[in-house]
Parts: C-alpha cells; sequence; structure tokens
C-alpha cells in the first residue's frame, strides 16, 4: 500500500529553544504507529506540525488524497457549555460537507449510544466524552486517525473499550493511526511500530524491538516496566 506519511529532516524551534531537531521517519498506510517518550519530548508538538499548526522546518509529506482526523488531548471547550454531542457532530459535518446519514455512523462507528448523544457534554463520563471526540473526528471520512493520549481522564475499563475501539476502527475502515500514549502495555498490544522520542534519543521499530529495558531507561532515565495482559 505503499507509506501514508513521509517526514524527512524535520525541525521545530521555539525561538532558541529547539524541541524536535531533524527527525525523519516514514508511515506505512494502513499501520499503527504509536509515540511515546517523557513528557517535554515534544510529542503534542510533533502532531502539530504534521497537521500544519505548528511552524517547522524540513518536510511533511502525507499521501494523495488523505484526510486527517484529529483527537487531541484537550479539547478547548467548557464543558458546561449548554451543547450535546449531537451539537457536537453536527457542527462537524457542517464544516467537512458530511451528509446527517454519515454524522451518525459516525457516532456509531465510535460507539456513542444514541441516548448518550443526546446528552449535554457536560453530562458525559470522561469514557463517553473521548467517544464523542473520536466520533467528531471520523465525520468527513478521514483515512488517518491523529490521537494525542485519547485515554487520558478515563477509568480503567474505559480505556480498554476505548483502545480496542480504536484498534476496530483502523481495521474496519483501513485507517492508519497515530497514536501519543503513556501506557506501554496498550502500545506494545496495538502499535505497528513505535517512535520514541527524548531529547538526546530518537528511535523508531517494531514494539519488540523498541520496548526494551535499556532504551526506555535512556528514554525516561530511570528503569520502566510494563506489563501485557494479552498478546494482540
Amino acid at each position: 500500500m505503499g507509506d501514508c506519511l513521509q517526514v524527512r529532516d524535520l525541525s521545530v524551534r521555539f525561538g532558541t529553544n529547539t524541541v524536535l531537531a531533524h527527525l525523519s521517519f516514514t508511515v506505512p498506510a494502513g499501520s499503527a504507529l504509536a509515540i511515546i517518550g517523557p513528557n517535554g519530548a515534544g510529542k503534542t508538538v510533533l502532531f502539530r506540525a504534521l497537521i500544519g499548526a505548528t511552524p517547522y522546518e524540513g518536510s511533511v509529506h502525507w499521501a494523495e488524497r488523505t484526510r486527517i482526523g484529529y483527537v487531541p488531548q484537550k479539547l478547548d471547550i467548557e464543558r458546561d457549555l449548554p451543547i450535546t454531542g449531537d451539537d457536537l457532530v453536527r457542527a462537524k459535518a457542517a464544516v467537512t460537507g458530511a451528509t446527517a446519514q454519515e454524522a451518525a455512523k459516525a457516532l456509531e462507528l465510535a460507539r456513542v449510544e444514541k441516548d448518550v448523544s443526546r446528552w449535554p457534554i457536560g453530562a458525559l463520563s470522561g469514557g463517553q466524552f473521548q467517544r464523542l471526540l473520536v466520533a467528531t473526528a471520523l465525520v468527513g471520512r478521514p483515512t488517518v486517525l491523529l490521537l494525542d493520549e485519547p485515554t487520558a481522564g478515563v477509568d480503567e475499563p474505559g480505556q480498554e473499550r476505548l483502545n480496542q475501539t480504536i484498534d476496530r476502527l483502523r481495521t474496519e475502515l483501513g485507517l492508519t493511526v497515530l497514536l501519543i500514549s503513556h501506557d506501554l502495555s496498550v502500545v506494545y498490544r496495538y502499535a505497528s511500530r513505535v517512535l520514541c522520542l527524548a531529547r538526546s534519543e530518537v528511535c523508531i521499530g517494531p514494539p519488540k524491538e523498541v520496548l526494551t529495558p535499556a532504551i526506555l531507561q535512556e528514554l525516561y532515565g530511570a528503569p520502566v516496566s510494563y506489563h501485557v495482559h494479552d498478546e494482540h
């Protein structure tokens, strides 16, 4: 299928502070790339550069006809606003030119129940709200999903359901997924490849090759362990 994304010599600087320096990698179409690294390593900055929201040097080349759905780490919206999940999805449909049927399908794909989508967003649990954000990202039929720590603030059962949903969407819709996560067991189970970001070390490869004690200690500056509950 070829590459969905090719990044060459990418650097991002804010004044004299270099956040990303000469980063190069590719993402095969239909794969799942997890981005890991300590706080401050530039994971969210990388996502913002990939979607053109942050100035950068180097090149970012998406495959022709790529459509991106983005689930940010934090949505700049007050949860006490008197709007429902349906309102949010319909607003995205209006922007993208999607039909009402496509918006309803996005909610169904993300497994947002019909009665839940009618609730005010402030009444949703963390997991329900994240599913709503995934549904919103699916409006417009993206070929790529970028998810910045999508399970942050979600309880453990909700995290597992959401991770399974994302993996199912990748398989069923043929999506390419780029995922920022701090949960190494999730990265091991669901990612095709892992991109490790740190100030002094950048590496990329399959989880079994990258998630080694030596590399993780180099990344995080301390011994790191994780447990895989079942093979994926």
